[in-house]
């Protein structure tokens, strides 16, 4: 009986803690180890960064051979032809320009002054206005023509009379001055003295339009001169 109970006892007995500290003292071991070789595998890779890669075929280190043939010989299946073929072209001269002609020049030609033939006057009376008249063309170098264009250019302006005057514009005298009083350089007596007034009205003829005839003409294209 007693050993029956000894037994049973020795059965019923808690396991030891020494089993438990053996499995903790594997366990640190393996992490000791793993540890271990991980270091060591990067140790090596950093001191040489070639070790293992001699052993792909397709990495050496210049300067090493292997049995296959030289380092880095790369075989390459097919052939081809290093061949640049162009498209054939033809070049044509640029066509020169054709000189253009030079432009005729337009010389302008002076405009002709129209002319009016005045019917022929009658033979003034002696110590009349146009009687001066007459002598005073006359002295200027002028013909028969140039009397007759004045006869009527004044006849039809102030009807050949010393004090004709113009209501609308103010012009004054036989040769229709504008103002009367511009014949005071011919004259004092400008106003009474019918001399003086042709004699500042054919100096106005000469210096504006060259003859009374070319002074008859604008009047007969525009009414006035």
């Amino acid at each position: 009986m007693g050993r029956h109970l000894q037994a049973i006892d020795t059965l019923t007995a808690p396991v030891t803690p020494t089993v438990r500290r053996t499995r903790t003292r594997v366990k640190a071991t393996h992490f000791l180890f793993g540890f271990t070789a991980a270091f060591a595998f990067v140790l090596v890779t950093v001191v040489d960064p070639y070790s293992g890669a001699t052993a792909s075929p397709y990495f050496q280190i210049a300067g090493s051979t292997t049995d296959a043939g030289p380092v880095q010989a790369v075989l390459v299946a097919g052939s081809y032809t290093n061949t640049i073929s162009r498209d054939g072209y033809s070049v044509t001269a640029k066509p020169e320009p054709v000189p253009e002609p030079e432009p005729i020049p337009v010389v302008a030609t002076p405009a002709k002054t129209q002319s009016f033939t005045a019917p022929s006057a009658a033979v003034p009376d002696p110590g009349s206005a146009q009687a001066y008249a007459y002598d005073a063309v006359a002295s200027r170098g002028w013909g028969e023509d140039q009397y007759n264009c004045l006869v009527s250019l004044w006849q039809k302006e102030s009807g050949w009379r010393v004090n004709a005057q113009n209501g609308s514009s103010g012009a004054y005298g036989i040769p229709q001055a504008l103002p009367g009083s511009k014949m005071a350089t011919a004259g004092e007596d400008w106003a009474t003295n019918a001399g003086t007034q042709i004699e500042w009205g054919l100096g106005y003829i000469t210096g504006r339009y060259g003859t009374p005839c070319g002074a008859w003409a604008k009047s007969q294209a525009s009414g006035w001169y």
